[in-house]
This record gives C-alpha cells, structure tokens and sequence, in this order.
C-alpha cells in the first residue's frame, strides 16, 4: 500500500447531510504486508447490526473536528489510544442512507490486541489487503434505491468475514488510492430493491 496517496489526496466533501460522523481506516504492519482492522457491530445495535465496518461513529459536541470525532470513536470501541495512530490523511465523504455525511481517516496503528467494547462492538478483524485485493474474494451488485436511484454494491468475503455497504465504498477507495487494484466494471448480478442484501 502506498499510503503516501493517501497524504496527497485532496478529499471531496459533503455539507448538506442532516448528521456529521467520521471513522477511522486503521492500517496495521506486519513484515512487509498490509492489513486492514475492521469492527463487527453488536448484533443489539439498531442500526447495521452484524455487519462490519471502521471505528466510528457521530459527532459529539465536544469533538473539536472530524478528527477528533474518529479517534474518539476508535479508543471507545477498539482501546487505540489516540497517540497511538498515526494519521496519514483523508478519503472523499461519503453519504449513507441514514442521512450522514461521513469523513473516513486512514491511519497507521501499532499491530497489537485490541480490546472491543461489548456495548457496540462483537468482534476485531484484521483482514490482510492482499486478501482483499483478491478478485476471487470480490463481487458487486447493482440495485435501485428508492431515494437514492441506481447504487452499486460491493462486497469483499475474506476470512470469513463479508465486507459491503458504506464500509466496502470506503474500502474501494482506499485500495484504489493505495493499490493499483480496481473496482471491476462488470456487475456480477442486479437484484429488486426489496431483496434482502447477500453477505455470503
């Protein structure tokens, strides 16, 4: 991963969402590979419950930026000490059907256990990127929103675990940024809005 990218991205923003949030990509070494920490929600929470994504969430009032907001977010659920992450940069906002504008931040973080908080967090992942870069292991597909139209659906299954939704969009940018992968132009399958989202 050439993380350098990500320093020198000039990320696009999103101001008219009814909810700010922010999350951070954690990046952990091992050797010379690359691997990415994803949370598994609780399956309690009401919303996305089961599925996997980066530490974060919503702004607080007491956040003084987006930053903060995301490392706020990951020592609450993942125990990373803020002065453990080393914050390289920034990928485009993105809009999620719940009405928030989310900052993704990519950072560097020391390859050691991590603790999740029960209250929201099930379990830690860390997924190798040469796993997820893995075509075998990708596939997408194209559905209409009622309110959003046309929206593409990625999905990454590695180790067991099914990446897809406002996480898989980030991801795609990410390995894009970083990697000379890219998201296929083929459509793997188009379902009716009202299917239930495959994740296996």
């Amino acid at each position: 991963m050439e993380l350098g990218r990500v320093a020198d991205h000039v990320p696009q923003t999103v101001a008219d969402e009814e909810h700010d949030a922010a999350v951070l990509a954690p990046v952990v070494t091992r050797g010379d590979d690359y691997y990415l920490l994803f949370t598994k929600r609780a399956d309690h929470l009401g919303e996305h419950a089961g599925q996997m994504s980066f530490p974060g969430g919503g702004r607080e009032p007491s956040d003084a930026d987006l930053r903060a907001t995301a490392l706020r977010e990951a020592e609450e659920e993942i125990g990373l000490r803020a002065d453990e992450a080393d914050v390289v940069g920034l990928l485009d906002d993105i809009r999620t059907t719940s009405r928030y504008a989310v900052t993704p931040y990519v950072a560097r973080v020391p390859d050691r256990e991590y603790v999740p908080d029960e209250r929201e967090v099930a379990e830690i992942a860390v997924l190798p990127v040469a796993g997820l870069l893995d075509p075998d292991n990708y596939e997408v597909e194209r559905r209409e929103h009622p309110q959003y139209g046309e929206a593409i659906v990625h999905f990454f299954h590695v180790d067991g675990y099914t990446v897809w939704g406002a996480t898989a969009r980030i991801l795609v940018q990410l390995l894009e940024l970083t990697t000379d992968w890219r998201a296929p132009e083929r459509v793997d399958r188009v379902v009716d809005p009202d299917a239930d989202v495959r994740q296996d």
